[in-house]
């Protein structure tokens, strides 16, 4: 099947695929003889993995290490686990961060009320104040 043919049957767009094979994830389909990329059911089923791991948030290299794991189906999967522990490591300091950062935006949002003119803005004030990413509270 042809590219547009794979990406209808994949939800996503032609050039989400030649990235992915761009980087190496997708290994270099055959070529008919228009030179047209030709794929099959594997290539899709391949892609599918890809977006899955996407879906879940995991980076390029993560996902070629479990390409690269998925490659080897008799080996132990204790390499897999241990990337899923990593990912997930990774995911807890994200919602930690994003935490913090819903804090320092709750708190800038309380430093303007309703009815001022944008001169007086509490928030502006404090974006161009703070430090660090650290916002200060202008009490005016």
């Amino acid at each position: 099947m042809r590219i547009g043919e794979l990406a209808k049957k994949l939800g996503s767009p032609v050039e989400t695929i030649r990235f992915w094979e761009k980087e190496g994830l997708l290994p270099e389909p055959s070529r008919t003889e228009g030179n047209y990329r030709d794929y099959d059911g594997s290539d899709l089923e391949h892609l599918l993995f890809i977006r899955n791991c996407r879906a879940l948030d995991m980076s390029l290299d993560e996902i070629r290490q479990l390409l690269q794991l998925r490659s080897q189906p008799t080996e132990y999967c204790g390499s897999v686990n241990d990337l899923i522990d990593n990912h997930i490591d990774q995911v807890v300091l994200k919602i930690e961060t994003l935490q913090a950062l819903e804090v320092q935006l709750r708190s800038l949002r309380k430093a303007c009320a309703d009815g001022r003119k944008v001169e007086q803005c509490g928030i502006l004030r404090g974006l161009t104040k703070g430090s660090r990413g650290t916002v200060q509270r202008n009490k005016s």
